[in-house]
């Protein structure tokens, strides 16, 4: 997780400095890529388990993803820092759109999706690396080697006392079974006005951890997605993510064929949510198809 703000980058970058160097260096251990792959999944149709894959990557490696996305865009649209949701297409494509949490501050936005598309939703992202945790062998103590990083990033996520998730209205169930980390490394690419405040440039080694969930295509219609997390990281986070959505048709795709198309990508044993009906929100029918 980066600064809320870009003018707050220095201060909670020494911050995340400060608890890097108090690790014990025989602490550090490479994560799993997915971490505990059996215990999200089980019994939340629609939500994709965490062993498994979608479009060719796992959760693991859209997490990679969801940063080189986020990071990629400039301050003034940057989804990360947007408050109503006006910018949550910015720099989107493919079959999957990522849904930005935030910098520790609760946020409601509304938001437009193309129907047949997967989301990714960042539930508490972190990344630790170059320019993003000012890790440079001049600083004494603390360098990019990747097993200090991994190590960072597993202590941040650890700090989280309360994950939960829910999608238009159902909890999802132990939303913290959904966390997933990369084995290795990768580079981000940031404009000239990022939100880490550094020069414009491609930054490497980078590695992430957190909680995520990666979510099967919604129906056409209306859908709230929410989020709240406790955390005793740079000096205690307590905030909550809601996503309103409307799902519109796209190219004459039907939500449908896409979410059967996702399943058969992502190659899981695993139904999508029953049709339901709902007395409230305009009716809503079922979450997934």
């Amino acid at each position: 997780m980066l600064p809320h703000r870009p003018h707050h980058a220095r201060l909670l970058i020494a911050l995340a400095l400060v608890s890097l160097m108090k690790l014990p260096s025989q602490s550090f251990a490479g994560p799993l890529k997915d971490a505990n792959p059996q215990a999200g999944g089980s019994n939340n149709p629609g939500v994709l388990p965490l062993g498994a894959s979608a479009y060719g990557h796992t959760y693991g490696e859209w997490a990679e993803r969801y940063w080189q996305w986020e990071l990629a865009q400039p301050t003034a649209t940057n989804p990360q820092l947007d408050a109503t949701g006006e910018f949550a297409g910015a720099g989107q494509s493919g079959p999957l759109w990522f849904l930005a949490g935030t910098f520790g501050n609760s946020v409601e936005r509304n938001i437009t999706i193309p129907s047949g598309k997967a989301l990714f939703f960042a539930v508490q992202p972190w990344i630790f690396g170059a320019g993003t945790f000012d890790c440079e062998p001049t600083v004494p103590g603390v360098t990019c080697d990747l097993p200090t990083l991994h190590a960072a990033a597993a202590l941040a996520t650890d700090g989280s006392s309360v994950v939960e998730a829910s999608i238009d209205g159902v909890p999802v169930n132990n939303a913290r079974g959904y966390r997933a980390a990369d084995e290795g490394s990768f580079s981000i690419a940031l404009p000239a006005d990022n939100v880490v405040g550094i020069p414009a440039g491609t930054y490497s080694p980078q590695v992430v951890d957190g909680y995520w969930l990666l979510l099967a295509p919604l129906s056409a219609g209306s859908h709230t997605i929410q989020c709240h997390v406790v955390s005793n990281q740079l000096g205690g986070l307590d905030y909550t993510v809601t996503d309103h959505i409307q799902v519109v048709a796209s190219h004459g795709m039907t939500a449908q064929v896409s979410a059967s198309e996702f399943w058969k990508s992502a190659g899981a044993d695993v139904a999508p949510a029953p049709v339901t009906k709902r007395s409230t929100w305009g009716h809503v029918k079922a979450i997934y198809r």
